[in-house]
């Protein structure tokens, strides 16, 4: 599905699934921006991509900062022109009992994964509307699907963005822009590697139908499929990326 000529922005680009999907964006064609906090993640990537030929370019700051988004989108347009594809995927994630969560880190949660998106997706999609075509996917969680025990604060915000996702669809159907998200399922990533799930007593479980955890590459191929003209007639729609855990 080729994506030559078009632009993408990626928010954390730098590591597990937001690099997969910069990597498949840029097999595809697209000139890719790699948004992250990670100044040396987001280089490797798009080390990566330039050394397989693609075209990309890192922008070290905050996806969640209005100041260095706007800064980010402005040197994004100079390098490489018009942003025509939008993939939020910046994110955070915790463990916290419901009564332990603090005021401080569900606004933190909500301000990341919620403010984030709806403040890339305010910045980017002039672009889209001036060209007649955009494509913008959010990454959101299958805990927001299915609620998800010490994740209160988390599950709840990335609700937030399967309902944003929704809202945009319809808003800007008609402008040629299609919105739709992905709620991955249990993915190997460094970010869960990091948590206190044990990754492979989970992979095991009767929860995981295919016994096996996602790869960040699981994700990316769906999100070339959703920014591509073949999935021209697709928006709002939620595509599960989870091997079966959540079956809809």
């Amino acid at each position: 599905m080729s994506l030559e000529g078009k632009v993408a922005v990626v928010t954390g680009g730098a590591s597990g699934i937001g690099r997969a999907i910069s990597l498949q964006l840029a097999r595809d064609g697209a000139a890719i921006s790699v948004w992250d906090l990670d100044k040396i993640g987001a280089a490797e990537t798009v080390a990566m991509i330039t050394d397989a030929g693609g075209r990309a370019i890192a922008c070290i700051g905050d996806a969640a900062s209005a100041a260095e988004i706007a800064a980010s989108a402005a040197r994004t347009r100079e390098e490489l022109g018009a942003i025509t594809i939008l993939v939020n995927n910046a994110g955070i994630t915790d463990f916290c009992p419901f009564q332990d969560i603090t005021e401080a880190s569900l606004e933190r949660m909500l301000h990341i994964n919620l403010m984030g998106p709806f403040m890339c997706t305010q910045a980017i999609i002039p672009d889209m509307l001036a060209s007649g075509w955009g494509r913008i996917v959010n990454i959101s969680s299958s805990s927001a699907q299915t609620g998800a025990p010490m994740m209160a604060h988390y599950s709840a915000s990335k609700g937030g963005v399967i309902a944003l996702t929704k809202t945009l669809a319809r808003e800007f159907a008609s402008k040629g822009i299609t919105v739709n998200n992905i709620p991955p399922g249990f993915v190997d990533t460094p970010m869960l590697r990091k948590s206190p799930v044990d990754v492979e007593a989970q992979a095991a479980s009767p929860a995981s139908p295919m016994g096996r955890a996602g790869a960040p590459e699981d994700i990316a191929g769906a999100c070339s499929y959703l920014v591509s003209d073949a999935a021209g007639y697709v928006t709002g729609l939620t595509l599960g990326v989870n091997g079966g855990r959540v079956m809809q």
